[in-house]
């Protein structure tokens, strides 16, 4: 046997192992845009809850123009990183307008969260300083702090007694980063952002803060954590996404600080590296932040559709988690429960998906509902009933 044929056998081994335990991830086909009503490959028409598509503008029309029009009036694609011939005016106006909905001084743009996350640490910090991280934090920011020599501290989730620990014994470092998610992706808690910025001034401490489940969605008018507590303006580096709430394409970013983001211009890898996103992303993320200066009828309609269908789901009997965002995960605690429940709220029309280790730790499987301010009253019906059908028959709840 040659040496591909020895690993190709390990290979189908582990495929074989995951697919008994009943693990293996299948990939439905959508043949529709994105949206609440969407149709798989197989013809089936369903509700979908398990998009981040929060705000619902994944395929509003204005968005679509905005593309359009940027696409005709700059091209197609840039060919090109930002400091070589990649920068054009609309990914300056892109800037602005996310510092100017954070109230942070400016911003750089990534192709995606992931990047931003994976290349912010290591230009930023040496091993002299530390780095604190909450234990459930965004596998990006883990693979970021890999790529950083910082001394890495871990707190358990949202526990601030744990993090004054890891605080105090990182006295012994020069600078000291506390990293968090805004709203952790698969409980749907938000980190408690006024007791960590607390902490932080208590042991000289900057923060970072992963907005891209909390960007759009918390706080009063969806600028996130730091309008929920209180402290625009104050936390030195937030990070987000534009694949979520704002249009569910592609686009990652980083903002806060003017010299940390000037830093970031000139040594961050993914950032130098990395072709510039196209114009039609960066015209229609400029629509949107437009359009949600102008309104917060889409963040109002979200928090009531997340507070309704939370409350009904409760009141039917199952294990959720609790939650302040647009996150809803019932909990299952079997991987193969949550698949098999999935796959019969799927043949009720209901498009959700099962998450289990390595997603979410051993025995903590659960399916996690994802609200948008699109869906309407009668989809959330739908969804419950079609909860509760399905989970008397797996007797989930009695």
């Amino acid at each position: 046997m040659n040496n591909y044929s020895n690993f190709q056998k390990y290979l189908t081994d582990e495929i074989d192992a995951i697919q008994s335990a009943g693990l293996y991830k299948e990939e439905r086909i959508i043949t529709s845009p994105q949206s609440v009503k969407i149709r798989l490959q197989s013809g089936l028409e369903v509700l979908n809850f398990c998009a981040n598509n929060y705000l619902g503008l994944a395929g509003h029309p204005g968005l679509i123009e905005a593309a359009g029009k940027a696409m005709q009036d700059r091209g197609y694609g840039m060919s090109s990183v930002r400091f070589i011939c990649g920068t054009q005016d609309l990914h300056k106006e892109l800037e602005k307008a996310i510092a100017g909905f954070f109230g942070t001084e400016d911003t750089i743009l990534y192709a995606a969260c992931f990047d931003a996350n994976g290349g912010v640490f290591e230009p930023l910090l040496t091993e002299e300083d530390a780095i604190i991280s909450d234990s459930l934090n965004h596998a990006s920011i883990i693979d970021g702090v890999r790529l950083c020599k910082a001394v890495r501290y871990r707190y358990a989730n949202a526990n601030m007694e744990d993090l004054e620990t890891q605080l105090q014994t990182a006295q012994a470092q020069r600078f000291r980063l506390i990293v968090t998610d805004g709203v952790f992706s698969m409980d749907g808690n938000v980190t408690p952002l006024d007791k960590i910025y607390a902490l932080a001034q208590k042991y000289n401490a900057l923060v970072m803060v992963d907005e891209s489940h909390s960007a759009g969605v918390v706080g009063e008018t969806g600028r996130g954590t730091t309008e929920q507590f209180n402290l625009r303006g104050q936390i030195e580096i937030l990070t987000g996404t534009l694949g979520k709430a704002f249009g569910g394409a592609v686009g990652g970013f980083t903002t806060g600080k003017k010299e940390i983001i000037e830093l970031l211009r000139q040594r961050s890898r993914p950032y130098l590296f990395s072709n510039s996103l196209p114009p039609s992303v960066v015209g229609a993320g400029i629509y949107t932040f437009q359009l949600l200066e102008k309104s917060n009828a889409l963040q109002n309609k979200l928090h009531a559709n997340a507070a309704y269908f939370t409350e009904k789901m409760l009141a039917a009997g199952f294990d959720v988690k609790p939650t302040q965002s647009a996150i809803c995960a019932v909990m299952l605690y079997d991987a193969k429960l949550s698949q098999d429940m999935a796959s019969q709220l799927l043949e009720e029309g209901i498009y959700v998906t099962g998450f289990y280790y390595p997603v979410v730790p051993k025995g903590q499987a659960r399916i996690r509902v994802q609200l948008s301010a699109a869906h309407e009253k009668e989809h959330l019906d739908k969804c419950i009933q079609a909860f509760i059908k399905t989970g008397k028959e797996l007797k989930v709840i009695a």
